[in-house]
Formats: C-alpha cells, sequence, structure tokens
C-alpha cells in the first residue's frame, strides 16, 4: 500500500479548474456571444490525504468542487477577487455571486451563493436541486466537511459564509489531524497514558464489560449503517462506569481510546455547567458539535453533576433544571461515537436515562489479590522492596485503591532517591501507606 504523501500536490490543478469553472459562468453572463468550454473536472492521484478523500469517497462531482471551493481562503486568498476584477468594473457588483468580505482576510470569501452560482450558473432548476448539497442533510455538512456559517438575521441561509471544518482542512494538507485546545469553546482536556492492560487490574466481571467496548471501538466502522447488522443497530455507544474513585475509571477510558487510536477528551464539567438558564444546554451542544463524526472518545467524570435524578417540580429553577437534564440527555444518545459517563455513585444517575446505555461498568475496591499485583505492578525494577518487605502481608492489611497505591509508590519512590537508598524499606512504605489513610480521613490500622 502506497503511503500517502503529506502535502497536496493535486491542488494548484484542482483550483486552475475551479478558476476555469468561474471564467466560463462570468463569460456566460457578462461575454454570452462567446462559448466558453470547460473541461470534465478530473482529481489527480498524487497519494495525499487530499487526492485520496475525494477519489476513494461516494461524494459526487458538485460536492468535491464545493470542498475546494471552502479551501480556496485557505491555501489562495486573493483568487476569487483575481477572478472577479476584469468582468466588474468599479462600482458594479454580482448580486447572484454572493461572497462576503471578512474582517481581517482581505479576499473575498465564499458563501453558499457562490457555490450556486459556481455549479448552477443562471440555470435556476439546477440551483434548486444544487441548493440541496448545502442544506444540513447535506452529505458534507452531516459528515462535519463544510460549515454555512449564520447570515445576518433576514438575510437567505445561503447568504452565510462556506467554510471547511478547521481539522478536515489540517488533514486535507497536511496529513495530520488537529485537536482542539482546552478552551471555554471546547472545555475538554486530552487524557493519555503510557500504561497498557496489563496494568489494568480489575475482576473479570469488570474486564468482561470492558471488552465488549472494545469490540464496539474495533468493528463500529465496519457495521455503520450496514443492513446486514440488523435494523437496530443505534448511531454511538453509551456505557456509565460508576464505582468509588481510584478504581480505574480514567484508565481504562485512556487504554480504550490508545488502543484504537483515537483520542480521549475528558470534558471540565466546572466550564459546562452554568448557573445561567440556558447555558448549559449552549455549552454542551458546542462541545458535541465540535466532536461530532471525529470517533473522539468523550468522557464526562463526576458526571452525576450534569445528569442527576429529575425532581419534583416545587418552582421555576427546577423546571429549567429537570428541562436541562432531559436536554443533556437527548444530546449524549444522539452523539455517533463512544461517550463515557462516570460516576462515583449509580444510585445518583437518573433511571431514565440509564436503561439506554449500551454498558454499564461496575468499579469495585480491589482485593487483597489485585492489591498485591498493584503493588506488583507498580513498583520499580532499579527500586526493589527491601528483603523485610512482605507484599502479600502488605496487601492483605491495607486496604487501598489503585490510585493510592500508586501514590504511596511516588512518594517511596522520591524519599528513597532523596536518601540514596537503592531498595524500598519497610519503613518507607509503611509511612507512605500511612499519608494515604490520613489523605482520605481514614483509621490507619494499628501494627
Amino acid at each position: 500500500m502506497r503511503t500517502p504523501t503529506p502535502h497536496p500536490a493535486c491542488l494548484p490543478t484542482l483550483l486552475e479548474y475551479l478558476e476555469s469553472l468561474l471564467h466560463a459562468r462570468l463569460i456566460a453572463r457578462f461575454q454570452p456571444e462567446r462559448e466558453p468550454k470547460v473541461v470534465p473536472f478530473r482529481v489527480p492521484d498524487d497519494g495525499s490525504p487530499l487526492s485520496e478523500y475525494l477519489l476513494q469517497t461516494t461524494l459526487s462531482v458538485p460536492e468535491q468542487i464545493i470542498i475546494v471551493l471552502a479551501l480556496v481562503p485557505e491555501v489562495r486568498p486573493g483568487m476569487l477577487d483575481a477572478c472577479l476584477a476584469p468582468y466588474l468594473s468599479a462600482g458594479v457588483d454580482l448580486p447572484a455571486f454572493g461572497g462576503l468580505r471578512g474582517k481581517q482576510h482581505r479576499g473575498v470569501l465564499p458563501t453558499g451563493e457562490t457555490a450556486l452560482f459556481l455549479l448552477g450558473g443562471d440555470n435556476l432548476p439546477l440551483q434548486l436541486a444544487l441548493r440541496e448539497l448545502l442544506l444540513p442533510h447535506g452529505t458534507l455538512r452531516q459528515r462535519q466537511i463544510i460549515q454555512l456559517l449564520p447570515p445576518p438575521p433576514g438575510e437567505p441561509p445561503l447568504a452565510g459564509q462556506l467554510i471547511a471544518n478547521p481539522e478536515f482542512v489540517e488533514r486535507m494538507l497536511t496529513g495530520r489531524t488537529a485537536l482542539p485546545d482546552f478552551s471555554p469553546a471546547f472545555p475538554a482536556q486530552r487524557v493519555d497514558t503510557t500504561l497498557d492492560w496489563r496494568d489494568l487490574v480489575l475482576p473479570d466481571r469488570t474486564l468482561k464489560e470492558i471488552g465488549y467496548l472494545r469490540n464496539y471501538l474495533n468493528h463500529y466502522e465496519t457495521l455503520a449503517d450496514d443492513p446486514k447488522y440488523g435494523r437496530h443497530n443505534r448511531r454511538g455507544y453509551r456505557a456509565l462506569f460508576h464505582g468509588p474513585p481510584g478504581t480505574g475509571k480514567t484508565l481504562t477510558a485512556a487504554l480504550l481510546g490508545k488502543s484504537v487510536d483515537r483520542p480521549v477528551f475528558r470534558v471540565d464539567l466546572s466550564m459546562v455547567v452554568s448557573k445561567w438558564i440556558g447555558e448549559t444546554e449552549k455549552n454542551l451542544a458546542g462541545l458535541f458539535r465540535r466532536a461530532e463524526s471525529k470517533g473522539w472518545i468523550l468522557f464526562f467524570d463526576e458526571a452525576d453533576a450534569l445528569f442527576s435524578k429529575r425532581s419534583d417540580v416545587k418552582d421555576s429553577r427546577d423546571k429549567y433544571a429537570n428541562q436541562e437534564t432531559s436536554f443533556l440527555l437527548q444530546r449524549v444518545e444522539n452523539y455517533d461515537g463512544l461517550c463515557i459517563l462516570a460516576s462515583n455513585f449509580r444510585q445518583n444517575m437518573d433511571k431514565a436515562f440509564t436503561r439506554r446505555f449500551e454498558s454499564i461498568v461496575a468499579f469495585y475496591l480491589p482485593d487483597a489479590a489485585e492489591r498485591y499485583r498493584l503493588w506488583r505492578n507498580m513498583l520499580p525494577e532499579h527500586l526493589p522492596p527491601g528483603p523485610e518487605v512482605d507484599l502479600t502481608a502488605l496487601a492483605h492489611k491495607y486496604e487501598l485503591t489503585g490510585a493510592s497505591i500508586a501514590n504511596a509508590v511516588r512518594h517511596c519512590v522520591y524519599q528513597a532517591v532523596a536518601d540514596k537508598k537503592d531498595v524500598l524499606t519497610a519503613p518507607l512504605l509503611h509511612s507512605a501507606i500511612q499519608r494515604e489513610y490520613e489523605k482520605e480521613d481514614r483509621l490507619f490500622p494499628a501494627p
């Protein structure tokens, strides 16, 4: 299989075709006595992501041309101005062409009207047919390849600016996918891990449920929209992780993403939930809109803050809170990727929504055998426990979660290095364990 080249050598050819098509439309409008000829649209196969995408997808030629038009401001900002200049004298405008100018971008920015003029010229029936490609149900907008920004109130929808999705542009031009930065517009942070599945110590029943999620991630692209596998196949996948803190919920989410090379984003609920009516829905809608059709895994930690039980309506605030919860449940259910909600207490979640989960994964406090495996996995090879340390006794006596054991080991390692020791002594381990008990305000077992 050929390795894709990062930069699209086909782009100049595609832009030249776009120029020739635009010249043909302008000549037909202003110089009808001439008979311009446009060669058929052809995508050169240069091995770039853009070339491969246009050639290997089921997009129609008009849809492919719309994509090229949306890329114009990114790669050749003055092209539309240069094409229009010979035909439009000072003070003369061409409303059918559409287009607008930005606040900082100096060139003409294409709109939906620009795409219709380019593809349909003055042929109204053809324009009406092509208009369907730019509406929300069109393939390009469904796949989030392009967007039509809202025009000012009272203006036609197709007067909105035509733009290509930033992630799509980055992937087509460089071969990379630019992931969004953490910001109020995208209140979620990437979750990564250097660990692997061997480091996840969980009961078999929990690992079995996680296996169902891995099946989905490994095969959903193959089964998507395939009627052979059942008419009741739903978009996306919803999972609830519930259990005490430190038992592996976040690590599992990170490992799921790592196993299929998909980014995992942990949603910062402090930036989503708002005291102002309607703001929470707005924030969450923007988050899902950005993630839609990307294959990203969304991880809502401590999801009780968003998806808690709906209460009896006693005042207007209760009414709006219930409406807010209902909206959030519906938005999660319509997400086309894997959405994981994590909660310390399953009973805090709305039962009407838990019925819609494809998977409910319980995380438990580790038993003695699991704690022993955690200690063995986490202790560094170059700083082994001293000969007096009995890990079996340690695991049986001290009831710690995986996160607490990791914290204790980290503390011991730093202290041992500071003390220039080459082993982790029993007093050092016991001191670190006592520190974890005190952090959780728990009574430390007597020696």
